[in-house]
């Protein structure tokens, strides 16, 4: 008997911690990686800062489809047409309709937060 499957768990990345702004300023600096000897230490902190940054953008892009599908809901009085949010967003309009449409499927079912 097949046990059921478990809904998948969204990995949790590392902590971006925001760097000081004189770090930032010097262009080399990235996350103190330049300063780094050992080869596997290196390379386990980018892998780190690559999920990271990953994850990040997944998540930001839910939140712009549901933002997107908010501002172009039907029910809102002020409602943006896709034309609208692509010229808000800096996106073509067919893409302002498939984030629309990304958005408002995240918000039927519940997966947006």
């Amino acid at each position: 008997m097949a046990e059921p499957q478990q809904p998948a768990r969204r990995m949790r990345p590392a902590p971006l911690l925001f760097e000081p702004s004189e770090a930032v300023a010097d262009p080399e600096h990235f996350f103190d990686l330049e300063s780094m000897d050992d080869p596997r230490e290196l390379l386990a902190r980018a892998t780190e800062l690559t999920l990271a940054f990953r994850a990040a953008t997944d998540r930001a892009v839910e939140f712009q489809a549901m933002a997107a599908a908010q501002l172009a809901d039907p029910r809102r009085f002020d409602r943006l047409t896709p034309g609208d949010v692509a010229a808000r967003a800096g996106w073509t309009e067919d893409y302002a309709r498939k984030m629309i449409e990304f958005g408002q499927r995240l918000l039927r079912d519940g997966t947006g937060r």
